[in-house]
């Protein structure tokens, strides 16, 4: 093995022990759920890979907030998910997913959480507070700069949010003019997203044309996706029966919806939970250019 990709492993498993150090010393429960599943979350952007008749989780979602359903309040998890056709510098189809969920709290608690854990890793690995990716100084002191989804499209993009978003280019512009201008000197906070793109999150208070999501940013790189949870059951059936229709109207196939978690969620207490790229946040603190860096096999090794 080559001596940068054995640095390289030996920085993943010093990422991976933060991780766990960090939620550990705030209370939070590691678990452990199923990645083979009868139904996932249908979601009309992502098409999922089958292992014999279960589907192969793209995010272990659905069964973590079950588990806030029965009585846990503050758990997170670190697991292999997939998704099909999904490789480039930044995607691999099974990747490395960091989930946790808070009860009682928003998608702002969750904001706080990340800037104290990427302090944490980092800190963890000598670096202070401070790291240079690709000869960029990066500081990650708090507070992490913030922006609003129509902010950053007025800012940066060709047209406004709302614009792009009813003519079907709001992920085209969202990957070429917003993205590549996000945490760039320091970690960025891009959040409150238009309702149609958030279908597990609750609507912001005061202005039901905002959801209550954010993302955040790295060196224009994505390395989260979180919100304040949608708990209303009949509320989620209608969106997701809603994703299944955009399914269906660009010719994928519908998925079953996952009805003992629509039973369970009746019972889920108020949280917020959020999706966090390992692999992704291991490239930062490598200085690699590509995912494959920073795992031990990539997909074309085997």
């Amino acid at each position: 093995m080559e001596p940068r990709q054995l640095n390289n492993l030996k920085i993943r498993s010093l990422v991976i022990q933060r991780i766990r150090d960090f939620f550990m010393g705030n209370g939070f429960l590691e678990v452990e759920t199923p990645i083979r599943c009868p139904s996932i979350i249908p979601e009309a952007h992502i098409d999922p890979l089958l292992s014999e008749q279960l589907y192969l989780q793209a995010s272990p979602e659905l069964c973590m907030k079950r588990l806030l359903s029965k009585n846990l309040q503050k758990i997170f998890q670190i697991c292999k998910c997939f998704r099909k056709n999904e490789q480039g510098p930044f995607h691999l189809p099974e990747h490395t997913l960091l989930e946790w969920y808070d009860t009682d709290a928003t998608y702002l608690d969750l904001m706080d959480h990340c800037q104290g854990l990427v302090q944490h890793i980092a800190g963890g690995l000598g670096l202070g507070t401070a790291i240079v990716y690709q000869n960029q100084p990066i500081d990650l002191k708090p507070p992490f700069d913030r922006i609003t989804v129509k902010q950053a499209f007025d800012t940066y993009g060709s047209k406004p949010a709302l614009k792009a978003l009813e003519d079907g280019s709001f992920d085209e512009l969202m990957g070429f003019e917003i993205e590549p201008c996000l945490g760039k000197e320091r970690p960025c906070i891009l959040y409150d997203y238009p309702a149609a793109l958030a279908s597990l999150a609750k609507l912001k208070p005061g202005d039901e044309n905002l959801a209550q999501r954010f993302e955040l940013y790295v060196a224009g790189i994505e390395l989260a996706n979180g919100f304040t949870e949608l708990t209303d059951p009949i509320l989620q059936r209608q969106r997701f029966v809603l994703e299944n229709q955009i399914r269906s109207d660009r010719s994928q196939p519908s998925l079953p919806l996952p009805e003992k978690f629509l039973a369970d969620l009746k019972n889920m207490p108020d949280a917020a939970g959020i999706a966090l790229g390992v692999d992704r946040m291991v490239m930062l603190f490598c200085n690699a250019v590509s995912i494959n860096e920073v795992v031990a096999f990539p997909p074309d090794t085997l």
